[in-house]
């Protein structure tokens, strides 16, 4: 079972996309639809929304969705780093470009992928199912050193090195099956007052280990300049992000490009004859309010950063 799909920080979004009607769209993680539905509705019957997900599950929502909304939509099943290349390769120039970071609803509430420690599933955390690496592969055969930096990279984990030690002390005497199985590994491994402070004991590592599964920051990192090549002149592009790696990326990319002349200020006149190529909608990560937070506690560690694409870039 599902529960029904809440969009974080949707008015922002749309507030910072200001979708027009007949523009064109791409939703790059679709998911249950949350946000594309709220863009589609204000694109009209002249406008595009390109969808991109892996997840076969985002395929079924997609056709529903297609039907119901007024704008024309295409679907394309692939990570968002391969259907943004794509799109490139196609030569399409959109209007609007977004992304949804992290994990969806329909994908931690339904307990047999193993992406929740809330449920007793098997371990696998694949947003592909038809990819190889899962999260059994991972708890039971990647070494101790390369688990903790997982976990303390991709998690912030505090105790990143007593839970990657007892991973690999459990799994010599058995293969770790279930999401259960690896819940009590990590709660054994952390101090016992340490164990409730900040929520479940297994929340961050769970997190870590799904980004490693998935490879999000890497396909983050190579999604970005795509995302940015697609985007037409006085285009669009916002970025909500839940862990604080994908936020510092999308930040140092969009300063990147929104940076102007780059010359000693000993210099009296500009000599590089750099301009920026974005402007950002807002200096800081726009967060959830209160309200969204008390309705949706999801939402509490999402964060958005926006712009709006000047020029071309040079590079």
């Amino acid at each position: 079972m599902t529960a029904s799909h809440v969009p974080v920080l949707a008015g922002e979004l749309i507030e910072a996309l200001d979708p027009r009607p007949g523009e064109i769209a791409v939703d790059c993680t679709f998911g249950a639809g949350g946000h594309a539905r709220l863009v589609a509705e204000r694109l009209g019957p002249g406008g595009t929304l390109i969808a991109i997900d892996r997840d076969p599950v985002a395929e079924s929502h997609f056709e529903a969705f297609a039907a119901e909304v007024p704008c024309q939509t295409r679907f394309l099943s692939a990570s968002f780093a391969d259907g943004l290349r794509q799109l490139v390769a196609e030569g399409v120039k959109a209007d609007l470009v977004y992304v949804d970071l992290g994990i969806s609803s329909m994908q931690v509430d339904t307990w047999e992928r193993g992406f929740s420690y809330s449920y007793d599933a098997p371990l696998d955390m694949r947003m592909d199912p038809e990819q190889e690496l899962d999260a059994r592969e991972v708890v039971n055969t990647w070494p101790e050193r390369r688990i903790a930096q997982a976990l303390r990279e991709y998690g912030d984990e505090r105790y990143a090195g007593p839970i990657a030690r007892a991973i690999v002390a459990a799994r010599e005497s058995r293969v770790i099956e279930t999401t259960s199985d690896l819940v009590e590994i990590i709660s054994g491994a952390i101090p016992a007052r340490a164990r409730f402070a900040g929520g479940h004991p297994a929340k961050r590592s769970f997190q870590a280990i799904r980004i490693a599964v998935n490879d999000e920051l890497g396909q983050l990192d190579t999604a970005l300049p795509l995302a940015w090549a697609v985007l037409r002149e006085n285009g669009r592009f916002a970025g909500i992000s839940f862990h604080s790696g994908e936020d510092r990326r999308v930040k140092r990319f969009l300063a990147a490009r929104a940076q102007g002349c780059t010359c000693p200020p000993e210099l009296p006149v500009c000599v590089c004859g750099r301009t920026p190529e974005a402007e950002l909608v807002s200096r800081r990560a726009i967060a959830p309010t209160a309200g969204e937070v008390g309705s949706n506690p999801r939402s509490a560690s999402a964060r958005m950063r926006a712009a709006r694409k000047l020029r071309e870039g040079t590079e």
